[in-house]
């Protein structure tokens, strides 16, 4: 399965990524699309950021972490407990510096896709929202044909009850919540209010 693109570097990429994480990637572009269409947003835009969100994926905790050093990030506390949860900077980094793309609202779709964070643009809720709708994430998430449903009609709201959904299961595992997921939340009812 090859994945193509009008950037040969980003081609060779994706390409090397593993069968499950590509086919995931491939889900994720469709529902991104599916999402942005529904929504009258730009389904091309959405398509391609959902179809990057993952590319740092693979990568082990140790090479993210050396990567984020190496790329100057400021890494949180959180992030440094919990390694994968840079693997959406490393991506979107990865995209900006080697793939020579500069898009903001793809570079903040990727970089963003896992905690989420206040003030993002449709393109990077699109993208959360494919990444979290996959079907093989049924095991993770309660409710999935609920959030479906509601990502069909407010992308905010569904973003929403992915957090909080999120958010309570780490409580209750008592792991770190990563802040950029609690301003999102905070932001979010806000909106809704």
């Amino acid at each position: 399965m090859e994945i193509f693109t009008d950037n040969a570097m980003l081609d060779g990429i994706l390409n090397k990524l593993p069968i499950g994480l590509k086919q995931h990637s491939l889900r994720a572009r469709e529902k991104a699309i599916e999402l942005a269409s529904m929504h009258g947003l730009d389904s091309e835009k959405a398509g391609f950021a959902a179809l990057c969100h993952d590319i740092a994926r693979n990568m082990d905790g140790d090479e993210l972490y050396r990567r984020s050093e190496f790329y100057g990030f400021t890494i949180h506390p959180v992030e440094k407990a919990e390694k994968v949860l840079l693997h959406g900077p490393v991506g979107a980094e990865i995209l900006r510096r080697e793939c020579e793309i500069n898009d903001l609202e793809i570079i903040q779709a990727v970089w963003w896709h896992s905690t989420f964070n206040s003030m993002l643009g449709p393109i990077a809720k699109c993208t959360f929202l494919a990444d979290k709708l996959d079907p093989n994430k049924t095991s993770r998430f309660n409710d999935m044909a609920g959030k479906y449903g509601l990502a069909k009609k407010n992308l905010d709201l569904a973003i929403l009850a992915f957090l909080e959904e999120d958010i309570r299961n780490l409580l209750i595992n008592r792991k770190q919540i990563h802040p950029a997921s609690m301003d999102a939340r905070n932001w979010l009812i806000e909106l809704s209010v």
